[in-house]
């Protein structure tokens, strides 16, 4: 289908696998002969409560493994007590764990309480090292939202303000359709410019999406959709 659009060359931004699995991942990969960055959830994903040490140890088995993305969960519990110099020693630990790898830190917004603690860990999470921030596990009752979107993503502009670092941002759980990533796209632009709908700066999770955007290719390149029953070859 992509062939068809004149398209070759556009992939996915990473495949996240558990870190056990990324070994498995890089050589599938590489027997494709395809370049596609493997990233690994680590630190006690989704929940972040196992102790400290095992979760940098987690990051560390993944790097060393060959991820070149780590996704953290922060432990929501420092962000609820507000316990902010312990979040960001953690976050920091995680960071330096990770060596050359980037970092994506999940501060799974659905459990944070309210829109100040959003901010605050936010901030605390960049200013503690994270590449990217994330809103959610993607398996929290309550994912993305446009609403704690819009203060993430407005304090990744104040800390650019602040220090000229730029921090990505990925929105993860519950985007379902290529129209709800044209949202998504649009809300980017509008807050922090055209540099923020690229790759390095924008990351959608996109498990959920897929299949309609397999759907939406198929009747760009058909002129109908697929039914429910064929199956699409990508």
């Amino acid at each position: 289908i992509l062939q068809q659009l004149g398209f070759d060359g556009i992939t996915v931004g990473a495949v996240c696998v558990y870190p056990n699995r990324v070994k498995e991942a890089r050589e599938f990969l590489r027997q494709l002969d395809c370049n596609i960055g493997v990233a690994s959830v680590a630190a006690g994903f989704p929940e972040g409560q196992t102790p400290l040490e095992t979760r940098v140890r987690e990051v560390e088995l993944a790097v060393e493994a060959g991820a070149t993305e780590i996704d953290i969960v922060i432990n929501r519990t420092l962000v609820l007590e507000g316990r902010w110099e312990q979040l960001y020693d953690e976050v920091k630990a995680c960071r330096e764990a990770c060596g050359e790898a980037h970092l994506k830190t999940i501060i799974a917004t659905g459990h944070l309480g309210d829109f100040e603690n959003v901010y605050k860990a936010s901030m605390i999470s960049m200013m503690a090292g994270s590449d990217f921030i994330k809103t959610s596990t993607g398996k929290e009752s309550v994912n993305a939202t446009f609403p704690v979107a819009l203060v993430m993503i407005r304090a990744i502009r104040e800390y650019l303000e602040h220090t000229g670092f730029k921090v990505g941002f990925k929105p993860a759980g519950g985007i379902r359709t290529a129209k709800d990533s044209l949202q998504w796209l649009t809300l980017m632009k509008e807050e922090l410019g055209d540099e923020w709908v690229q790759p390095h700066l924008f990351r959608m999770g996109a498990s959920s999406l897929l299949g309609d955007i397999e759907r939406q290719l198929y009747h760009y390149c058909t002129g109908r959709y697929a039914s429910s029953t064929y199956d699409i070859g990508m």
